[in-house]
């Protein structure tokens, strides 16, 4: 049974289960409501939450324990011999993880018959031309131990689903059961369900810390197994990029600087577009427009915000791209060889942050209070000395808040770079050479031809962490530099 069904059984039976329990309760006390303790609903509430959570709770625990469980039974299946000099235990399981999927889509398809996929003395070869015949992804020729172990798989994944729907539903029935024996008039449900919502708030705002905690443990367990393949010090400190997606790393030259230096360029250059225009936007909206310019300006800077990046990069390669080539290309200065540039990205991408710095930079602006404007005034200073030597200054720290979103935008944008700046890795002064980024590079490394548990695909990992553990470290400076000027003003 499919999960999706799972959870719409469950679901019946917890609204079977809140029926029935404020029926229950309502007859427990001759149908008068106000002889019950709490609100008819809260005891069919009462139903429906010990009927969900535990039954949810067992499937989401399932669902993540038991492959990792099927996977290392799997795991011991495949001999050593298999095990190619160069690889490792993750590529082996990778294809036999893809043949068995290529056999129970072979089966739906009836392309395979259900005794052969299931029989492990049925012959490699045999069913390697079956599944290309069905259209199924076969990177190479299976072997014995691998179809075994992929029909172990499928076996055993068939059998954890089946035995998680069982228990799931006997968990959704017995918890109905208990709650509905429960809905009695002198019950208090309501301080059940009340004390459940509390968790359940709990649980929420936990969500983000757990999503955290999580995104770094799978960065570093992977950057781990791609150090274990490719040496460190090479990624450290190589001045080239070269992937050859020979399957094994071994001829590829994964060096990160190229593409961290394109990153910082490229972010240094949107942000002194962006910066100045957003924040000199921001003074005048807060500080000089009428009620009724701002009404206008505003929503229209703030529309820059919603365009997808694909069209920022689509209008860097046809509209800033040629316009830079016009000026500094072989028929101007001669500086720019195409379109595809560090400053074609840049410029695009500072145009998409201006809203960033601009709204925040107002909105903050706009929070100073009204008494240091008038302390100012009525010590005789004019309105931009004001601006420039009272609002400002006691907005510095948000300023630098409304900077940081952006440039941690810059960082992280994609679409712009490889529509904008191209695909080279490579170290250059030249604002007018195409270059990349870090996370361009992670994008084309996961979509690459290379397996997913390979050198070229597990660099992805390490450049994530080490762009992780950039943004990261600008938080903190960031942080020190608020902390210094809001002291200040405080």
């Amino acid at each position: 049974m499919s999960v999706f069904w799972l959870c719409v059984i469950v679901l019946a039976i917890s609204a079977a289960g809140f029926v029935l329990g404020r029926q229950r309760a309502l007859a427990s006390a001759g149908g008068i409501s106000g002889d019950l303790h709490s609100l008819p609903s809260y005891y069919g509430w009462n139903v429906f939450m010990k009927v969900v959570v535990p039954a949810f709770g067992l499937m989401a625990i399932w669902l993540i324990v038991a492959p990792m469980i099927v996977q290392n039974n799997v795991s011991k299946m495949i001999p050593a011999s298999e095990i190619e000099e160069g690889s490792n235990i993750g590529l082996v399981m990778a294809e036999v993880r893809r043949t068995a999927v290529g056999l129970e889509n072979a089966v739906a398809a009836g392309v395979l018959d259900a005794d052969t996929a299931t029989n492990p003395q049925a012959d490699a070869t045999r069913i390697t031309a079956q599944l290309k015949e069905a259209g199924q992804v076969v990177t190479a020729e299976i072997t014995q131990p691998v179809l075994q172990a992929a029909q172990s798989y499928r076996a055993s994944t068939k059998t954890s689903g089946l035995i998680l729907s069982v228990l799931a539903i006997l968990v959704a029935l017995g918890g109905a059961g208990f709650a509905v024996r429960q809905s009695h008039k002198d019950y208090r449900a309501r301080n059940e369900v009340e004390r459940g919502i509390l968790a359940l708030l709990i649980a929420a705002a936990s969500v983000a810390i757990l999503t955290t905690i999580g995104i770094v443990l799978s960065l570093i367990f992977n950057t781990i197994e791609f150090f274990r393949l490719y040496p460190a010090i090479e990624f450290f400190t190589l001045l080239e990029w070269a992937p050859s997606f020979s399957g094994r790393g071994g001829a590829s030259s994964l060096g990160i600087l190229p593409l961290l230096w394109g990153t910082i360029y490229i972010s240094i250059i949107a942000l002194l577009v962006a910066v100045p225009i957003g924040l000199f936007s921001a003074i005048y909206l807060s500080e000089y427009a009428s009620a009724r310019v701002r009404g206008i300006a505003k929503p229209l800077l703030e529309i820059l915000a919603g365009i997808p990046t694909i069209v920022y990069g689509l209008f860097a390669l046809l509209t800033i791209g040629p316009m830079l080539v016009s000026v500094f290309g072989q028929d101007g200065l001669g500086w720019m060889g195409g379109g595809r540039s560090v400053m074609t990205a840049g410029i695009a991408m500072g145009i998409m942050l201006i809203p960033f710095v601009s709204s925040l930079s107002d909105d903050i602006i706009n929070a100073v209070p009204q008494a240091l404007r008038d302390g100012s005034y009525g010590l005789g200073a004019t309105q931009s000395e004001t601006i420039r030597q009272v609002v400002l200054p006691a907005a510095l720290p948000g300023i630098v808040g409304a900077i940081l979103l952006a440039a941690s935008r810059a960082i992280g944008e994609t679409m712009i770079v490889v529509l904008g700046a191209g695909a080279a890795a490579r170290l250059s002064m030249n604002p007018f050479e195409a270059m990349t980024t870090v996370t361009a590079k992670i994008v084309s490394q996961l979509t690459g031809d290379s397996d997913f548990a390979s050198p070229e695909a597990l660099v992805a990992f390490a450049l994530g962490i080490t762009l992780f553990i950039l943004t990261l470290g600008l938080n903190v400076f960031a942080l020190y530099i608020v902390r210094k000027y809001r002291e200040q003003y405080e």
